[in-house]
């Protein structure tokens, strides 16, 4: 027997953490935007609306979860994922084997809370909230909602046998030239996520200077981030690379690695050694490393910026689902 519970109080959602954590784990459709240590903070950072998450449980197990919440407008309330906008994918959690039931529990809650638009985002294909189905919820409208650009990799040759030949002889350059203006050194930062995330806000706020100023320019996107890496980091999730140029930092990358994924989310460099491409000497030592931990695809998230296309990436597209009720019941 499955039951459900609408929670509508953050330290009840916090208390959640080590359920959560537990579930996410076993998801088979899991990517690391849907875990607590991600939305937690995401959440408390934000908080943009009224806390609406569904939690399914059979007896003391938490077996479902649709981190959700209201944002009421004129028009008329919304409801909406936990981590929309900075979250590259969105998806409800079920446990494997009782997905099916799960989602019919999930979408039954949903119908006692009182929004006029159910909107899941940014679904990946596969995604658990692509089978959320109820007699009382018409099909809901179904569409293409973003690329991803994905690279497939495999074994310890990826760069060599996966990423084009015109790419990997401008990386050859990028070496070349870094190696010119002095002693080139790549390390991982995810043992010292302040430190990182200190060069990180820096470099990616030079790279973006002038040019929108980045997402890190909004105070509450850098105060979630700072929250959410450390807490990332702990469960070995994070992948943070920096490259130096005799005693100058110059390129940060932040990125993830989850099962057999790995994801590129942010990165930034000088732009006073833009001619030794700081990103793209990133970029590959982040692909060679990814496969060499056993990662078959090379994630560069949402968003179609040619780079993506010079390694080689193909376009996956996620979906949005909506469903709207003309009276909320």
């Amino acid at each position: 027997m499955l039951r459900s519970e609408t929670i509508d109080d953050p330290a009840a959602l916090e208390a959640l953490a080590p359920r959560w954590r537990e579930l996410w784990a076993h998801s088979r459709t899991a990517t690391p935007f849907q875990c607590p240590a991600w939305l937690v903070p995401w959440w408390r950072t934000f908080a943009p609306g009224e806390l609406a998450t569904i939690a399914v449980w059979r007896g003391d197990d938490l077996v479902g979860l649709a981190p959700l919440y209201l944002e009421h407008t004129t028009s008329g309330s919304k409801l909406l994922p936990v981590g929309i906008s900075l979250s590259d994918y969105l998806d409800v959690l079920c446990f494997p084997g009782i997905e099916a039931a799960v989602a019919a529990v999930i979408a039954d809650r949903a119908l006692a809370i009182n929004w006029s638009q159910w909107i899941l985002p940014d679904l990946p294909a596969g995604a658990a909230g692509l089978a959320i189905t109820h007699p009382a919820l018409e099909a809901g409208q179904l569409v293409d909602h973003a690329a991803c650009p994905v690279l497939s990799i495999a074994g310890d040759e990826a760069l060599a046998v996966r990423v084009p030949a015109r790419r990997r002889r401008q990386l050859r350059r990028a070496h070349k030239a870094a190696c010119r203006r002095g002693c080139v050194s790549i390390m991982s930062a995810q043992a010292d996520p302040k430190t990182f995330f200190d060069q990180l806000v820096r470099l990616h706020g030079a790279r973006w200077a002038g040019h929108g100023d980045g997402v890190l320019a909004d105070p509450a996107a850098e105060e979630f981030h700072r929250q959410a890496l450390p807490l990332l980091a702990a469960q070995g999730l994070v992948r943070c690379w920096l490259v130096a140029i005799d005693d100058a930092v110059v390129g940060a990358y932040y990125g993830f690695h989850h099962r057999h994924r790995a994801y590129a989310y942010l990165g930034g460099f000088d732009p006073a050694y833009a001619d030794e491409s700081p990103g793209a000497i990133l970029i590959g030592h982040a692909i060679a490393e990814a496969a060499r931990e056993g990662a078959r695809e090379f994630d560069f998230l949402r968003g179609q910026e040619t780079y993506k296309y010079g390694w080689g990436a193909v376009d996956q597209w996620t979906m949005r689902k909506v469903w709207t009720r003309s009276i909320a019941q």
